[in-house]
């Protein structure tokens, strides 16, 4: 059999490089003339940066050191494809793997942005923008204001980063943001939430970043009025799909002029991985939680939507399964192999493993 693993990471456990790996190594100890091809996913959150130099042959990792969400510094990258393309992943710079503990209301983006601000010095002919796994609600300003831009109370003072800060917001002055490259720039967004509401950046993902409901309803008013004040200068709509992406730094980068796509399409179409697919007797994809957000945009289920597509059979490893897994032949969750979430996530590499030879074993 040519079997094709596409897993994203398993997010804060193991990477999507690395969780390939391990499917690989436990399909072949069971099945060791089949042929597996690696193929690691992402879908704008962490791994994107890991996809793509595993994907494309010259891709270059670009070291840099920004503020990391809590302001100290922090040791991130981004990826300089062959094209002159730069890719910057907001997760490497500002994601909620980088605090303990969590600050919901004064995590910030400005690392991201100096990263974004690396590239842009470097010279790249367009950029493409992962926001998945933030640790951030400040809809993006810290990114902005490491553009360019100014975030000013009554005085005339900068107000502080974070979402906190949004609360002293008197004025927005985007006129000094970087201008974009020259073909532009693309988000690659793991969600369509919107920015505010039942379904936006506080009401969803503040509590998965630490909030309280009061916390979150502190999150909404702040990210609502810094909506208010953008939009007289931007005319950016906070209602958009994908303007809720990462703690509303889609919002922002909407408001920079970048363009949203989605994350997890444009990943594997850059990769080959479609290609791959219809080569294949079975894909194997997979990431650490399948729920009811995997739906949304999500890697596996593009993985799953390109194998339909071929005609090819498609399962899932997952660190734990909260939703029906309708599109999928198979299924393995590594917490009912290992007895426990935490035992999981302990040992995610064996577990992988074992998972591995289990589809094997079912397919073969």
């Amino acid at each position: 059999m040519r079997v094709v693993v596409a897993p994203d990471s398993f997010k804060g456990t193991v990477e999507a490089t690395d969780a390939a790996a391990a499917i690989a190594r436990g399909w072949l100890g069971v099945r060791p003339d089949d042929d597996l091809v690696e193929m690691p996913m992402a879908d704008g959150g962490e791994g994107t940066l890991d996809a793509f130099l595993a994907a494309v042959p010259g891709a270059v990792r670009m070291p840099v050191e920004v503020q990391g969400p809590d302001s100290r510094p922090a040791r991130s990258s981004w990826v300089l494809l062959p094209d002159g393309t730069g890719i910057v992943e907001l997760a490497a710079t500002s994601g909620i793997t980088m605090l303990d503990p969590l600050q919901p209301l004064d995590a910030h983006t400005v690392g991201f942005g100096e990263a974004i601000a690396a590239a842009l010095d470097h010279g790249v002919e367009r950029l493409l923008l992962g926001l998945g796994g933030s640790a951030t609600s400040d809809g993006g300003a810290g990114a902005l204001a490491a553009l360019g831009a100014r975030f000013a109370d009554a005085e005339g003072d900068p107000v502080p980063h974070g979402n906190r800060g949004l609360a002293l917001l008197a004025r927005a002055h985007l006129g000094g943001l970087r201008p974009l490259p020259p073909g532009g720039a693309v988000v690659l967004g793991d969600v369509t939430n919107p920015l505010l509401g039942l379904t936006g950046a506080a009401a969803v993902f503040g509590p998965q970043k630490g909030a309280d409901a009061a916390t979150v309803d502190r999150l909404e008013a702040n990210l609502a009025h810094l909506a208010a004040i953008v939009d007289t200068e931007t005319g950016v709509d906070a209602g958009a799909p994908g303007t809720g992406a990462a703690g509303g730094t889609g919002f922002a980068m909407l408001a920079w002029g970048a363009e949203l796509g989605g994350g997890a399409e444009l990943i594997a179409r850059t990769i080959g991985l479609p290609e791959a697919v219809g080569g294949a007797d079975l894909v194997i994809t997979g990431e650490g939680r399948y729920d009811g957000q995997s739906e949304a945009g999500k890697a596996p289920t593009e993985v799953a939507r390109l194998a339909e597509r071929s005609g090819v059979g498609v399962a899932l490893v997952a660190g734990a399964i909260t939703a029906e897994p309708v599109r999928f032949a198979a299924s393995v969750s590594l917490t009912d192999l290992a007895g426990g979430g935490a035992a999981a996530m302990a040992d995610g590499v064996r577990w992988l493993e074992e998972a591995g030879a289990v589809l094997a074993r079912r397919f073969g």
